[in-house]
């Protein structure tokens, strides 16, 4: 993330994804985590099918060249555990706050969106933050620390590398989940 310019407010991007089903707890966390500073960070929320934020801005869904325009005025940016948002925050040189959906609370049908978090945060990619406590914690450090360079450039070329990656790691994660389920 890069600290906003003298002036100017921050702004905290937040992406959900579009999974059909609803985390709500995420939202909560961005409006008490804004509420609490009074003013002084602006959140904008891709809520899907999440209730919209009250007290941040909500959208409900970003098209791609919405998403790109997000991410570039964007100071930081949270995303729940797809790879798409992650991959896409990355891109961008951020290192996400990510916060898993989780299946014991109806936000998603496993817990592969754990899994995936866990090793990305193991790996130094992402934030993980599966509290608010952590999660309140880790947009704090952010907002004074410099973005790092984008490891992606700008038209893209490390990306297939990247997605490839990122497919690799998907099979590794199913594919134990697989073999726990049989």
């Amino acid at each position: 993330m890069s600290a906003a310019a003298p002036g100017t407010t921050p702004v905290v991007l937040v992406v959900v994804g579009t999974d059909c089903h609803p985390f709500d707890r995420l939202v909560d966390w961005v409006e008490r985590w804004q509420e609490a500073r009074g003013g002084t960070v602006r959140c904008v929320v891709q809520h899907g099918s999440s209730r919209a934020p009250r007290s941040a801005e909500g959208r409900p869904y970003l098209g791609y060249g919405d998403l790109q325009e997000a991410m570039a005025e964007a100071t930081a940016v949270v995303t729940h555990g797809g790879p798409a948002s992650i991959t896409e925050a990355r891109s961008h040189g951020y290192r996400p706050v990510c916060v898993p959906r989780d299946p014991a609370r109806g936000e998603h049908v496993d817990g592969h969106q754990q899994r995936f978090a866990r090793r990305l945060a193991e790996g130094g990619l992402v934030t993980l933050a599966e509290t608010e406590t952590e999660f309140a914690a880790a947009l704090d450090a952010l907002l004074d620390r410099p973005r790092s360079p984008a490891p992606v450039t700008a038209a893209g070329a490390a990306r297939p590398a990247a997605v490839i990656r990122i497919g690799q790691l998907l099979v590794a994660l199913t594919a134990g989940a697989a073999a726990v389920r049989s």
